[in-house]
């Protein structure tokens, strides 16, 4: 018997994956609706493979609300949503935001529709440290807490902004309406995590993130340049006030983040809190050029890279204050920065084709034992 049953929308992506393969290391069932734009279906094999179980998977477009309701009524045992499907890059979010509003705005809007119809009541929302901006234009707000004012600098940012008041805005709804009809509310609840920079692959070496295109983050830019699908790593800005002058991002491994969405929809479904922001970081910031260090380190040699200008709506410092998750959820980031580092190049050097290769067997054995 499953301990409950979750719909994971872009569950083929990188972090969805991890959290799907969380899941169902917990004993959850888990439906995939993902349409493979930046991703590959190989992973469910992969997930297959580390844990034993596969989750089931429908090609859907997160805009498709008549699909979505298919899938809903194919699995009426669906009583929750983990809610990553979207399109994810700062930079070019500024230059096809339309794309950027259709995809995760309406998108959300008509899985929201769609979880209302086939009553599906919780909902984790993958949103970002985006929706803080700048928040070095507060005192004390670095690291940054959630109580830190709302202020994205970018589209992408504006979107998840979007989505993070929509979500809320739906569950009081749900909530006033059922209490109007003398009933309590309790069972709709939605949590908003707030994140910063996924990094890292899965220790056997078999699972990690595989961008199709150009990778937008720097981990797996920096892979690239390692691997030689890249000359060399640009560096966007070293006129920061920072310690080196490049920008500052908290890294947090993929297996601690994906637990974190698993913690998140646990204490929904056993406390009812309503809605809920909580970060998801280590609390300490790292430059860009810590990073170069760090992985270099890893990779056994020094990785080139050259230092261009800024891009329009970075900031200097996102890094998160994970105190509230620490209290209320009991999450702790347990991996390290060079855990992170090792574990990326563990992926990328053995699979230099990503999913569109086999898993190299002693890999694949060592699973087995």
């Amino acid at each position: 018997m499953a301990v409950g049953s979750v719909l994971v929308t872009g569950g083929t992506g990188y972090i969805g994956s991890f959290t799907a393969l969380a899941l169902l290391e917990a004993g959850y069932k888990v439906v995939i609706v993902d349409n493979l734009y930046n991703s590959s279906d190989e992973v469910l094999n992969r997930i297959q493979l580390i844990c034993g179980k596969r989750p089931e998977y429908f090609s859907c477009d997160i805009t498709n609300e008549a699909k979505l309701d298919e899938v809903f009524s194919a699995h009426p045992d669906i009583d929750n949503v983990i809610h990553f499907a979207a399109l994810k890059a700062v930079g070019e979010s500024g230059e096809i935001p339309l794309d950027y509003y259709n995809v995760n705005v309406y998108g959300t809007l008509c899985l929201l529709r769609s979880m209302k119809k086939h009553h599906v009541t919780n909902i984790v929302f993958s949103s970002s440290a985006t929706v803080y901006g700048d928040a070095t234009r507060f005192e004390n707000m670095i690291p940054i807490p959630e109580e830190c004012p709302l202020g994205p600098t970018n589209p992408y940012g504006n979107t998840k902004f979007a989505v993070e008041t929509m979500i809320t805005d739906h569950i009081n709804a749900e909530r006033y309406n059922a209490k109007k009809a003398g009933k309590n509310g309790d069972e709709f609840n939605a949590a908003l995590l707030r994140y910063f920079n996924p990094a890292g692959s899965h220790p056997s070496g078999i699972m990690g993130e595989d961008p199709q295109g150009v990778p937008y983050n720097l981990l797996p830019l920096l892979a690239q340049v390692a691997v030689g699908k890249r000359e060399k790593l640009l560096v966007f800005g070293d006129d920061y006030s920072s310690k080196d002058g490049t920008a500052i991002r908290d890294y947090i491994h993929i297996l601690d983040l994906a637990r974190g969405h698993l913690i998140a929809l646990n204490h929904l479904r056993d406390h009812h809190p309503g809605v809920r922001a909580w970060n998801l970081g280590t609390g300490k910031g790292s430059t860009v050029y810590d990073m170069i260090k760090a992985f270099s380190t890893a990779v056994g040699r020094d990785l080139p890279y050259e230092v261009v200008g800024r891009r329009q709506g970075d900031v200097l410092d996102l890094t998160a204050n994970p105190t509230r998750a620490n209290k209320e959820l009991g999450w702790n980031a347990k991996h390290t920065l060079e855990d992170a580092c090792a574990d990326l190049w563990r992926w990328t050097e053995n699979n230099p084709q990503g999913y569109r290769q086999q898993p190299p067997k002693e890999f694949l054995e060592a699973l087995k034992k």
